[in-house]
């Protein structure tokens, strides 16, 4: 019997060539994972979402999705959630919601960081976990490595927490391909769909960003207006404040102290997950029951609608200001599209309808609706079928601070990328022979209102008289909303330049060193740290006291001497060992044995002061 064997069609050969590619939503609440099979995109797995949640193990061991957050309220401090809120953080730009999250911060303004399970992370680290179930999943369904992602990013995040997301991928093994915008990835997912046409506001609210952005949509190509919004506003805020409303005072007077005790960490997660349970119950039904603790409220759909009214009214102010900026009134808009779990409440769908008065458009599922246009990103970028032009744009203007702390920008928010721009500046001091040049993002006209990217020097400039020389300073933004900028001194040719990567993101060396390097290392190196720092404080401690016991030794007992000694002895020999905490207890001891002496020497101080006084003039002299 013979069998014909007929020719691969060119469209199989095609797909079979084509890189493996996936479209990633890294979510606040959820994440997802899609592809395109056939031409149409496909979210990956059954049980398509992944809470974004990441449990550390006391043993080093490492859980994500649900298996994580079914370790959520039994052990709060070693669970990490919502992190999408930090990322490409610091601490003074999460003090709204520091004081409810269940685990510990560390960092400082610069860069923000969760202390779990005798180690510190960062948002990056936790967000690349995230990354990598998302990643084996993809794996594990199409059969084989992953080469290439697409990774969707609040189009209101700034350069700095678009870096970070992109260090998260790199960090998960992942090769990114381009940072998309979640309103685009909507409106592309919806625009194949539907093959539409017109101008369109996608209205995306997830559990801990806004976004709203303004779209025209004509052949294929994806152009975007302008956008706006808030990346730290979203379905948890809604959450946090239900919980308030109820257990107030165990919540709202909580202490930003990190000696909170383990109960009132568990009441804080145990009443946000009950919060958050109780608003998606009221998705389909009009009340439902509040219970922690003893604790039973009925809640209604209208109390939740009086909560969220204050959050509401800030994505109201958003859009208004974004169809400002696209010079359309709401009746020019062709529809408007919902994204985001949150968007699932009939409260949100309502403030949506009233404030744009039109029946918003959420055929597609706003859970998955941009993990679906991801996916067709990714495929387009890896040779597909789709014939799409995204033309996106940059969400925060971007500048240099000029001479008394002025931002002149360069670029203006909305400007479609990639783009650049070159503008020249001159000097305002006589033989300047170096610049610098502080980048900064914001639309703010100061620099100290401003966030602060990066700071490089032009050098090696010939002095001139103020006003001759010619500085010629270039940025460019890439496809992904990334900067690089370059300087230019026009008359010697001297050039210097620098790929923004903000202190919140990693260097390519950091993010190299992270991938070979594995957690096991993480307790050993704050060990070290903390051993560093205890030593420093010990050396500081003990010169000082040593030069005090010579300077003013007239003033010391010998009970207060011998005690001192012997304490600093005791110092000096736990400092050439390994244990800081014994390090901490001595200075301690030292500073309690010599109490009677350092009284001594500040009340001769204030007597020196107060000498030759009369009782009026002493008086006014310590109320001062």
């Amino acid at each position: 019997m013979l069998l014909q064997i007929s020719e691969p069609g060119e469209s199989t050969i095609k797909e079979a060539c084509k890189p493996r590619v996936i479209g990633i939503d890294l979510g606040t609440t959820n994440s997802l994972v899609a592809h395109v099979e056939d031409g149409s995109p496909l979210v990956i797995g059954q049980d398509a979402l992944v809470p974004s949640v990441v449990y550390y193990g006391p043993d080093g061991s490492v859980l994500v999705g649900r298996a994580a957050q079914a370790k959520a309220v039994e052990s709060p401090r070693h669970t990490l959630a919502s992190v999408k809120r930090l990322i490409g953080r610091g601490l003074k730009d999460v003090a709204g919601i520091r004081s409810m999250l269940p685990y510990e911060l560390d960092g400082d303004d610069r860069a923000v960081a969760m202390r779990v399970a005798g180690r510190t992370v960062s948002p990056v680290e936790v967000s690349a976990e995230i990354l990598k179930e998302l990643k084996a999943r993809a794996e594990a369904a199409l059969g084989g490595p992953i080469e290439g992602a697409v990774i969707t990013v609040p189009a209101y995040f700034d350069d700095a927490q678009r870096q970070a997301t992109r260090d998260a991928g790199r960090l998960a093994g992942l090769e990114v391909l381009r940072l998309l915008s979640e309103p685009t990835a909507a409106a592309l997912a919806y625009g194949l769909d539907r093959g539409s046409k017109g101008t369109y506001a996608v209205f995306d609210l997830g559990g801990g960003t806004f976004d709203i952005s303004i779209l025209k949509l004509v052949e294929g190509v994806f152009e975007v207006k302008a956008t706006g919004g808030d990346s730290a506003l979203g379905g948890d805020d809604l959450d946090r404040e239900l919980a308030r409303s109820i257990v107030g005072d165990a919540i709202a007077n909580r202490t930003e102290d990190a000696s909170l005790d383990a109960e009132r960490r568990r009441l804080v997660a145990t009443a946000v997950a009950e919060a958050r349970r109780v608003k998606e119950a009221l998705t389909s039904s009009p009340e439902a029951m509040f219970k922690l603790a003893g604790i039973e409220r009925r809640v209604t759909r209208e109390d939740l609608r009086k909560l969220a009214q204050p959050l509401l009214e800030r994505c109201g102010k958003a859009c208004r200001r974004v169809l400002k900026d696209a010079e359309l009134a709401k009746e020019e808009l062709d529809g408007v599209i919902l994204v985001g779990g949150s968007t699932r409440s009939p409260v949100v769908r309502d403030y949506v309808r009233a404030l744009f008065d039109r029946e918003p458009l959420s055929d597609l599922d706003p859970d998955q609706v941009v993990a679906l246009g991801a996916a067709v990103q990714a495929d387009v970028l890896a040779g597909g079928d789709q014939k799409v032009v995204l033309l996106d744009v940059i969400p925060l203007s971007l500048g240099v601070e000029m001479m008394g702390g002025v931002v002149e920008k360069l670029i203006h928010r909305n400007t479609t990328i990639p783009s650049g721009a070159t503008q020249t500046f001159t000097t305002y001091a006589d033989n300047q022979t170096g610049f610098v040049i502080h980048v900064l993002q914001g639309e703010r006209e100061t620099a100290d209102a401003c966030r602060s990217l990066a700071t490089f020097t032009l050098g090696g400039v010939p002095p001139m008289i103020a006003g001759m020389a010619r500085i010629e300073i270039t940025f460019l933004v890439d496809a992904d909303g990334l900067l690089k900028v370059m300087a230019k001194e026009l008359t010697t040719g001297k050039e210097a330049s620098i790929e923004v990567k903000p202190s919140y993101g990693l260097s390519d060396e950091e993010v190299e060193r992270m991938l070979i390097e594995s957690f096991e290392h993480a307790e050993e190196d704050l060990t070290k740290r903390n051993l560093l720092i205890e030593r420093v404080e010990g050396e500081r401690i003990l010169a000082a006291t040593r030069a005090a016991f010579v300077s003013d030794a007239a003033l010391l007992d010998d009970d207060v001497r011998a005690a001192g000694e012997r304490a600093m002895t005791e110092l000096a020999e736990v400092m050439a060992g390994e244990d800081y905490l014994a390090i901490r207890a001595a200075v301690e001891a030292l500073d309690l044995a010599t109490k009677p002496f350092a009284q001594a020497r500040m009340n001769r101080a204030v007597g020196a002061q107060l000498r030759g006084r009369t009782l009026d003039e002493a008086e006014a002299h310590l109320g001062h």
